[in-house]
């Protein structure tokens, strides 16, 4: 019996790739979260970057949190079961009036997991719109072999390496997935997406969260690791995550610098370029 999601909704996801909306967060807790968020960029002096994007479940106790939402993670298990691991979390934030956007795109042609079913979850801290550029997707392009990739490097493009699928994508067949703040989509990790600049006068700001089944491995690095967020790691292929105390816990920002070196070299393999912007 499935926990939050409708059989048509698990049926949907199945054939066409996505899902959405599902609200996990109240007002409350948005504001709580983009607060937490935009202190720390104000003490810093600048916007989230680099290594910061990504892992980030290691430096900020209330990311960790969020991975952890047990309404976020009941849809989860509707769709790949109880024994869950989180590989990663990434901040996606486009500044107002912002040219930043994200090609057209299939992430496990880059991840290295052999995790088919692995689910990639997009929360709204802020309205994702289609003015914002909220994401976009290629119904039932997770189906059939991955598609070849062109890496651009375009220096807007919020991809490490600027990939970009190499056949041309026709819009008229795409679909956009707008959210208000709180709510999050659902979509397989062979799914085609991308996303469009911000043209509105707040910033986007969205945070994907990536589970995989514990049976899932890691088939380009040589070391990864994932958390464990439900169930039991009865397979132990990734070293598991520790969970920070507090923000910038020391321990768990040591890992972050590890794990997030791990994660640069699994994305930039046999790339001719390199600009860690992950």
């Amino acid at each position: 019996m499935p926990k939050i999601l409708t059989a048509d909704a698990i049926e949907q996801y199945h054939r066409e790739g996505y899902f959405y909306p599902i609200r996990i967060l109240d007002d409350e807790g948005v504001a709580s979260n983009r607060r937490q968020l935009e202190e720390f960029e104000s003490r810093q002096g600048k916007p989230v970057e680099g290594a910061q994007r990504s892992k980030s479940h290691l430096l900020f106790k209330w990311v960790d949190d969020l991975m952890r939402n047990s309404k976020l993670l009941d849809a989860v298990e509707d769709l790949i079961g109880p024994e869950l691991l989180c590989w990663n979390t990434i901040f996606w934030i486009k500044e107002a009036g912002s040219q930043s956007y994200v090609s057209w795109h299939q992430d496990l042609r880059y991840w290295g997991l052999d995790a088919n079913d692995l689910v990639s979850v997009w929360l709204a801290l802020s309205p994702a719109t289609l003015e914002s550029g909220c994401m976009r997707v290629l119904p039932g392009s997770h189906k059939g072999d991955l598609l070849p990739h062109n890496d651009e490097y375009e220096q807007d493009n919020l991809l490490t390496r600027g990939q970009e699928i190499a056949v041309k994508v026709d819009e008229s067949e795409t679909v956009a997935m707008p959210l208000e703040p709180g709510e999050i989509s659902l979509h397989n990790v062979r799914l085609a997406h991308a996303s469009g600049p911000n043209r509105s006068k707040d910033r986007r700001i969205g945070i994907s969260l990536h589970y995989m089944p514990t049976r899932s491995k890691q088939m380009i690095g040589e070391w990864d690791t994932a958390a464990l967020v439900r169930g039991e790691d009865r397979f132990g292929h990734f070293t598991l995550a520790p969970r920070p105390t507090k923000d910038l816990d020391p321990s768990a920002v040591k890992f972050h610098e590890k794990a997030t070196d791990a994660t640069r070299e699994i994305l930039y393999k046999d790339a001719h370029q390199n600009r860690h912007t992950i």
